[in-house]
């Protein structure tokens, strides 16, 4: 038998707010779940850069880190799945425009890290809904023994990926599911106008006259350069560091060419996830992903995206940006159409017969 339980006083009021704040709260005054000293983080890059830089984190600060990779538009969907009860902390890699489409959907926690000061103005959102920690170049990765056998040079402008000698020889993602197909198709909207001047339209009509030449979508932005290592396609539109990447595991008849009208770019961005159950851990890991160190973990796993913290050190593979010609590429306005645009792609040009 329990011997009875004495009468409890009422908890006051400070007291009680004291104990939240400990524990945390919602905005709302819920309560929220404790941190627990680790951050789970939807990765948007390889899966060996993912690895290696939630090892370093760990390594770095003693937090505990978990990844999921997911392309960019798999995380987004992830996300907006689990908004009610977030299965991420933090959201790593992957195109900037996608994080601003995520935003729309109330998906992302504003953050502005204090180490955000050291990232140019350019590759960050002045909310704080996404800092930048890489930039990815649009390019051409092409097999020179698979287009010697076919025929067709090696591309070098956008136009020369029309030629029909190149039917079906072209590796491509598709935009909803891929940032670097997304990358894509904003470049063509930009190339063509931009989105106040008929650049929508004038893209799918470009996409349109490619698509006889795109064997398959793939689901993911780097699968056009291992296509075009096996042999399976001539040329696979990506961004250059995977070609490099692919290149230097065995395969040297692959070659790096960008177009001649211009190229877009990516801005590889890390977030905080909106409601996230390790929140503390997770602006730790954003913290330390804007740092030096942390940017110069890529290379050691053959990601060779240009680091955004100007302190880092480059390694010879990255592209130099000022040699190249890029677009105006403006991640928010990109991230504002890209439901639209990618519903479109796949109703008017994913689906339709290769003539």
């Amino acid at each position: 038998m329990t011997s009875p339980r004495r009468r409890r006083r009422p908890v006051p009021v400070c007291a009680l707010s004291c104990a939240l704040a400990v524990a945390g709260c919602t905005r709302g005054g819920a309560p929220a779940a404790v941190d627990a000293g680790k951050v789970v983080v939807a990765c948007g890059a390889t899966e060996e850069w993912c690895a290696a830089m939630t090892a370093g984190f760990t390594a770095a600060t003693g937090v505990g880190a978990e990844f999921v990779r997911l392309s960019s538009g798999e995380a987004m969907t992830r996300i907006r799945a689990g908004q009610a009860n977030p299965e991420f902390d933090a959201w790593h890699g992957g195109p900037s425009d996608g994080f601003a489409a995520a935003a729309r959907y109330g998906l992302l926690e504003d953050y502005v890290s204090p180490n955000a000061a050291a990232i140019p103005e350019r590759y960050k959102d002045p909310g704080g809904t996404w800092t930048g920690v890489y930039v990815g170049v649009l390019g051409f990765c092409a097999n020179t023994k698979v287009l010697g056998e076919a025929g067709p040079a090696v591309p070098e402008s956008w136009q020369s990926l029309l030629d029909p000698a190149l039917k079906q020889n072209i590796g491509m993602a598709h935009p909803s599911t891929s940032g670097t197909a997304y990358t894509t198709l904003w470049t063509q909207v930009v190339l063509h106008g931009g989105p106040a001047a008929g650049g929508v339209e004038g893209a799918l009509q470009y996409m349109k006259r490619l698509h006889p030449n795109v064997l398959q979508y793939s689901k993911s932005g780097v699968a056009p350069a291992q296509q075009v290592a096996r042999g399976e396609v001539g040329v696979g539109i990506v961004f250059a560091h995977d070609c490099v990447a692919t290149r230097e595991q065995g395969f040297p008849d692959l070659r790096v060419t960008f177009p001649a009208e211009g190229t877009g770019y990516e801005v590889g961005g890390v977030a905080l996830v909106k409601g996230a159950h390790n929140r503390a851990s997770a602006r730790k890991y954003i913290d330390w992903a804007l740092t030096p160190a942390a940017q110069e973990i890529g290379p050691t796993v053959r990601s060779y995206q240009v680091p955004t913290n100007p302190a880092a050190r480059k390694a010879h593979q990255v592209f130099d940006l000022a040699e190249l010609r890029l677009v105006d590429y403006d991640s928010a306005a990109a991230g504002e159409s890209k439901l639209e645009l990618t519903r479109r792609f796949d109703a008017e040009i994913a689906k339709a017969p290769k003539s």
